[in-house]
């Protein structure tokens, strides 16, 4: 891009602010420590807003019995606060549910970091905002520093007090606006002596504690500077969005440009000096160069130690890639604000400048508005000592300069043979073969050597005079400087074609790695499963043996391990908990534990740390593997955390399901003991009231509506047993040999004084095979679908009993002539306390008889369906089907 072109809108940000659309805006007004007046200036403003026209709703707002503050809260519209009962006490908290439905234009909820009631939707206040910002509600809201996540432990080393209600800084990252409320130390503890802040009483001893003088003024200092970076990191998104090429000088970034030499580790500590005295964040960068061969292994090893120690001082790395060193370097300088830049000056051979371009001038030419920092090597650098590991490609790439000469003697060879017969044969175009040969093969470096190999036997060997590098006439001196050209360009080019093209298939492999490894890791739904595919993931990519450790409790256990599960030493199992306990690598080749076996890295995911994951030390890893480790340590990371997740919501889901049965259980308690109940204890009342009033049909018609009732209390009673027994696992199955048929007529012998005027016809076969069942459960079952069928189907109407077998099942089939089901809650009919949903069907049970059939006939190897309508949009009819073994095959006796 030219200094002339415009420059484009970082494409990153654009889409970051288009995800923002339909979302609500964040406003938070920050303080320092409580009673600066954040919870003041926001009614404050509302009301303002409010006179001007605004529509305001206040959500949730904790004055603290501070009357200056409730003065603001007049002629503001309140929401009434939803009541929670926890442990025998109603808390009020802030109804979530009725601001959704209100959606109003702004919505004052204080107290960011609060935590909700346990039985809320959610846990913590923030993400009551979270739900109502994705609804697009714009939010106010307040927040002292303290409670920040990031700053939690520098807070407890300030005050001695840690704080439990905490906001994610992602959270506050996402707020469209940060107001800070500030006031003087010395103006808040004066607040707090006037009895502003605190009780007196609580007030005194809050002076001498949390509101030291000392502790305010480091708790200011604290939001101010959060305060700045949230405004340089707005700046920074506003200059990419808009295409505004920086640096603008607002607030100092730092970046350290390191390269595959001994300075790195210098370079290093230099920018976290800089960073130290600035107080801005740093950047460690690499440039990959694809016209240049990738660095060996002790220069790989370099760039890798150097990222590690910035990665420890607390700094950032990237790497970047491009040709040109000082356009890349000055292209992200640009996109990113940096306003200082570190580089390094090494010793290095003057003929190396006439052929390669000097960093230092390059860089004092070409960039604009920020500050360049030139760190010098040592006079007496500590000479390195050499990688064992780095001999092999030494060795490697010797051979590809001496296999270069050998193709060089071989077109030599052949040229000589074509020369004796054929003269004027144009014999250069062979050497070029063989240097066009080395570059598709050795690369770069080699086919240099094999060009001006192949120029000097060219000369010596076939420009007059022969056998001498003397050039005879001045048309061959051309034709050499030509020749010469020709093949330093075509090495040149097929040397950089294959570095390219390796690079590239490099960086290939890795993303299909990468890609791999994610999609098993996706595919993985519980923990222990990724667990397992991370630690063969990790084994696959180092070579070595592999573990990952997850929290159980207050410590970390190993859970998988590739190729198994090793046992950790006490050196080893130590370094994994310090990995965990603080978050950063310990083990192998680090500066904790660094004598250990193993090297452990925690898993850090979005909200929280996973667990750890540790290689062998023995695996020795390049730049390249190493970057891909640490991709796959946060895939893993993110997809612990997702399962984690995933298992949350499940039990939440399943907390749901029983707050829903507690719930039902509890409603039909309340009706379908107490009606009947209500029943009897009229009846009997008036049975001992006026016994000798009553005439005797009266009476036998009071004593049988307890009869009656009490029956139906016993079947209520008796099903909620049942469910019991399914829900606890203690249901005792005792199979035996069973006719359907002698089953059906004992249930509707049971159901005999319940049937009215309804008719029951009976369909079944001769001969019909004995099933395996428990006779006691099926006949429930059976009387409870029954119950059903009598419950919604009119009198003078027939419900049909039918049984006959299919090629695996004896099936049984009842079929009522009721008003049937609606075909969307088929699925639903046999869930428990499920009931149509009309006023009519009170009474008619507690929607526990169908689930409690499900239960037993599914309990007993069988299956259970329901189907409707079935008769001109009307009736239903439950199948159940029950496999036939193979000693029943054999016809059973005849019925008549």
């Amino acid at each position: 891009m030219t200094p002339e072109e415009p420059r484009r809108p970082d494409p990153d940000a654009l889409l970051a602010e288009a995800a923002k659309a339909g979302r609500g805006r964040l406003k938070v007004f920050l303080g320092m420590a409580p009673g600066v007046g954040k919870t003041y200036e926001m009614l404050a403003q509302a009301a303002r807003r409010r006179q001007d026209g605004g529509a305001v709703l206040v959500g949730v707002v904790e004055t603290h019995g501070r009357r200056e503050t409730e003065a603001l809260l007049d002629g503001l519209e309140v929401l009434p606060r939803k009541p929670i009962e926890y442990k025998g006490r109603t808390l009020l908290e802030f109804d979530i549910d009725e601001a959704l439905a209100r959606k109003p234009a702004l919505l004052l909820v204080d107290e960011y970091a609060h935590s909700n009631a346990p039985g809320s939707r959610h846990p913590k206040r923030w993400q009551d905002v979270e739900e109502l910002l994705a609804a697009g509600v714009n939010i106010w809201t307040t927040l002292n520093v303290q409670h920040i996540e990031s700053l939690v432990d520098v807070v407890w080393k300030i005050t001695g007090v840690r704080q439990r209600e905490t906001v994610p800084d992602s959270a506050l990252s996402r707020a469209d606006d940060i107001e800070l409320v500030d006031i003087t130390p010395d103006e808040l503890r004066q607040r707090l002596s006037e009895g502003k802040v605190y009780l007196p009483e609580t007030a005194r001893l809050a002076s001498t504690n949390f509101f030291k003088p000392e502790n305010l003024t480091a708790l200011r200092e604290l939001a101010l500077r959060r305060m700045a970076q949230t405004v340089d990191d707005q700046l920074l998104v506003a200059m990419r969005q808009k295409g505004v090429e920086g640096p603008w000088a607002a607030g100092e970034r730092i970046l350290v440009l390191i390269a595959p030499d001994p300075m790195s580790e210098s370079l290093v500590r230099a920018g976290r000096r800089l960073a130290d005295m600035m107080d801005a964040p740093w950047t460690v960068a690499y440039i990959e160069r694809p016209n240049k061969p990738s660095p060996d292994a002790a220069g790989a090893g370099r760039i890798s130690a150097a990222f590690k120690l910035a990665a420890q001082l607390g700094g950032q790395t990237v790497v970047l890639t491009g040709d040109d060193i000082v356009e890349t370097l000055l292209e992200y300088g640009r996109r990113n604000n940096v306003t200082q830049i570190v580089i390094g000056k090494s010793r290095r051979p003057h003929w190396r400048m006439l052929f390669q371009r000097a960093l230092l001038p390059a860089l004092t030419e070409e960039m604009t508005g920020a500050a360049l920092h030139v760190i010098t090597e040592h006079a007496h650098s500590e000479v390195e000592p050499k990688a064992k590991s780095a001999r092999r490609p030494r060795v490697w790439q010797w051979r590809g300069h001496l296999a270069s000469i050998g193709m060089v003697v071989v077109a030599g060879g052949l040229a000589g043979l074509i020369d004796q017969f054929s003269r004027g044969a144009n014999l250069a175009m062979i050497f070029l073969v063989s240097v066009l040969v080395s570059g598709l093969a050795y690369g770069l470096w080699p086919a240099l050597t094999a060009a001006a190999f192949a120029a000097l036997t060219y000369n010596f060997f076939f420009l007059d005079p022969r056998l001498s590098f003397v050039i005879g006439h001045a048309t061959d001196v051309l034709t050499f400087v030509v020749f010469f050209a020709v093949a330093l360009a075509t090495g040149y080019l097929t040397g950089r074609v294959r570095d390219q093209a390796l690079a590239a298939s490099r960086r290939a492999t890795a993303i299909t790695a990468l890609l791999e490894a994610s999609r098993r890791l996706s595919a993985s739904a519980k923990q222990e499963e990724t667990a397992q595919a991370l630690a063969q993931q990790l084994a696959a990519a180092t070579g070595g043996a592999a573990i990952v450790l997850l929290p159980r409790g207050d410590e970390i256990v190993p859970t998988a391990g590739s190729p198994t599960l090793p046992t950790l030493g006490p050196a080893d199992a130590a370094a994994a908990r310090w990995a965990w306990s603080r978050g950063e690598p310990a083990g192998a080749e680090t500066g904790t534990l660094p004598n250990a076996g193993w090297t452990f890295w925690p898993l850090q995911g979005l909200r929280a740390r996973a667990g750890v994951a540790g290689v062998e030390a023995t695996a020795v890893l390049d730049e390249e593997s190493q970057r891909y480790v640490l991709s796959l340590l946060d895939q893993g990371a993110v997809a612990l955390e997702r399962a984690e997740f995933a298992a949350d919501a499940a039990d939440a889901e399943a907390l749901r399901r029983s707050d829903k049965l507690r719930s039902a259980l509890l409603n039909s308690v309340s009706h379908d003991l107490r009606t009947p109940l209500s029943t009897v204890l009229g009846a009997a009342t008036t049975l001992l009231e006026y016994p000798d009033s009553l005439e005797r049909p009266v009476q036998v018609d009071l004593l049988s509506s307890i009869r009656e009732e009490a029956e139906r209390l016993n079947r209520y009673v008796g099903n909620l047993l049942d469910m019991t027994r399914l829900e606890g696992g203690g249901l005792d199955i005792r199979k035996d040999w069973v006719d359907v048929r002698d089953v059906l007529g004992a249930a509707v012998d049971r159901l005999s004084r319940r049937l009215g005027e309804r008719r029951v016809t009976r369909d079944f076969p001769a001969d019909l095979p004995l099933v395996k069942a428990d006779s006691a459960l099926l006949e429930q079952a059976l009387v409870n679908i029954l119950e059903n069928a009598v419950a919604y189907s009119p009198d003078n109407s027939t419900i049909e009993l039918a049984a006959y077998e299919d090629r695996n099942n004896v099936v049984v089939s009842i079929e009522d002539e009721g008003r049937g089901i609606p075909t969307a809650e088929l699925e639903r009919v046999f869930e428990k306390f499920r009931r149509m949903e009309e006023s009519s069907d009170r009474g008619k049970g507690a929607g526990l008889g169908l689930a409690i059939s499900k239960g037993f006939i599914e309990a007993m190897g069988g299956r259970i369906a329901a189907a409707s309508p079935i008769h001109h949009g009307r009736g239903t009819r439950i199948l159940i089907s029950l496999k036939k073994e193979a000693a029943a095959l054999t016809p059973a006796r005849a019925h008549a």
